[in-house]
């Protein structure tokens, strides 16, 4: 099955400043992820019935109304969050999925696949040859699952899932292919283990608030990222409030 990757400049905060979108099929297929407008994806519409988003954060999503105007293309969106589709993209989905929906390419179908944590609705696209990831997973650094809509419990069960799916390659939205899989998935969810632990271990030793518990928990220097570790700290803090770990109120952290 064709696969064709088209890097755009995107408002992101992603470490290569674009989002990868990608579209699926010689004919008939699917535009994952149209980011923002670029010829270059334009130049693919002849070939495009539908269009879908991993998750509706707005550097995946920016294009889709019309690129999906431009295409005559089915708009789908993950079932029982139409109303947040819409309001992401300014447009109304005509059709929905759930784990396990097949939209047809004039290749085949693409199958979704459930693989929420980073977004409440996030989703992953297999096809034979790899598997459309969105920001699930990166070759380098980690993925940001920030609350109030990261959910670790979830992005870490996710992780573990598309470990279990072993496709050959992850194509990500942002930077290079991923043709160690296993091996990505394994690397993410040992950081987040270890990161858990710092948590943890701040909670433990006194950190009582996410500012004190950050200071704790990171040793690299955090400019131009302290609110998106600070988001972090708090879906970690979730998480093992809810596994009984932790005892954490929203404001106040101490040891279960």
């Amino acid at each position: 099955m064709r696969i064709e990757r088209i890097p755009v400049e995107a408002p992101t905060r992603g470490p290569t400043g674009d989002t990868a979108c990608y579209v699926v099929g010689e004919t008939g297929g699917l535009l994952v992820d149209p980011a923002a407008h670029d010829a270059r994806i334009d130049g693919e519409l002849d070939r495009v019935d539908h269009v879908a988003v991993t998750h509706h954060h707005p550097d995946h999503v920016g294009a889709v109304a019309d690129v999906a105007e431009a295409a005559g293309a089915t708009v789908w969106c993950r079932r029982g969050r139409a109303d947040a589709f819409a309001a992401a993209t300014g447009v109304d989905p005509e059709r929905t999925f759930a784990e396990g929906t097949e939209i047809p390419t004039g290749e085949g179908a693409v199958v979704v696949r459930d693989t929420p944590g980073h977004a409440p609705e996030h989703v992953a696209f297999e096809t034979p040859e790899a598997l459309l990831t969105g920001d699930l997973a990166v070759a380098e650094g980690s993925v940001v699952v920030g609350w109030p809509e990261g959910d670790m419990r979830a992005y870490l069960s996710s992780l573990r899932r598309v470990r279990g799916l072993a496709p050959d390659r992850l194509l990500p939205g942002h930077g290079p292919v991923i043709d160690d899989p296993a091996a990505t998935c394994e690397r993410l969810i040992r950081h987040r283990l270890d990161r858990e632990a710092r948590v943890r271990d701040a909670v433990r030793d006194g950190a009582r608030d996410v500012a004190d518990i950050l200071e704790a928990a990171y040793e690299k220097d955090l400019i131009g990222v302290r609110d998106l570790a600070a988001v972090t700290v708090r879906a970690h803090l979730e998480k093992l409030a809810v596994e009984g770990r932790v005892r954490w109120k929203g404001d106040r952290a101490v040891p279960a």
